[in-house]
């Protein structure tokens, strides 16, 4: 038996929109940064719209930095706010939503498919990747947005500003990124992330690959 992980749809597609965190907290976070001469921030959108599980994109953005960001993306949110958590928290939707960082180029449509469906049959506060170590995907993972902001707000509360600390207040269902990885190695590719120089050329040549196959 074939036990290739490609993630088949339902003949009822249920979409919903994704929300890409291109909002940066340090200095060196670039959303902008070039691969295969765009901006990453717009690869990641047209990755997540890719998907027959996205029906629209919206990019969290610094309100600074609105004019720049509206030249590379479809539907930039500004907002003003100290971080990551703050930002999530002003721009989410009144509806169930992929949440995606802006920098996440390879993020793989099948994937997304996947998870967004397993979302709609379970109906969990969030369904959240989680590698083997615990670590939590964040920003690879659906949410429902009455329980986000509840969580989000009480993680305010006790001075918790890092997106990281959101778990501790959530109840999620984890999903194990290693366990399907096993029956398709494209998984972990979902969650690469593009921060150094080195990244922008592992990306470009994935994308260059992935374009001749």
């Amino acid at each position: 038996m074939n036990r290739r992980l490609t993630f088949k749809l339902t003949e009822e597609v249920v979409a919903m929109k994704a929300l890409i965190l291109a909002f940066p907290e340090k200095c060196w976070e670039n959303y902008t940064i070039p691969v295969n001469d765009e901006p990453v921030v717009k690869l990641t959108e047209r990755r997540l719209l890719m998907s027959k599980r996205i029906d629209e994109t919206l990019t969290v953005v610094r309100k600074d930095k609105m004019k720049t960001y509206s030249l590379h993306v479809l539907n930039p949110v500004p907002v003003s706010a100290r971080s990551k958590t703050e930002a999530l928290l002003e721009a989410m939707p009144d509806e169930p939503f992929f949440l995606a960082e802006g920098n996440m180029p390879l993020i793989m449509p099948f994937l997304v498919n996947y998870f967004i469906g397993l979302f709609y049959e379970n109906e969990p506060e969030a369904l959240i990747p989680v590698w083997k170590d615990g670590t939590a995907e964040l920003t690879h993972a659906v949410y429902d947005p009455d329980t986000l902001s509840d969580v989000i707000e009480a993680a305010l509360a006790e001075e918790y500003r890092s997106l990281s600390r959101v778990t501790e207040f959530l109840d999620y269902e984890p999903v194990s990124i290693e366990g399907l990885a096993r029956r398709n190695p494209k998984v972990t590719l979902s969650f690469f992330r593009v921060r150094t120089s080195f990244d922008v050329r592992f990306a470009e040549e994935f994308l260059r690959g992935e374009r001749q196959i």
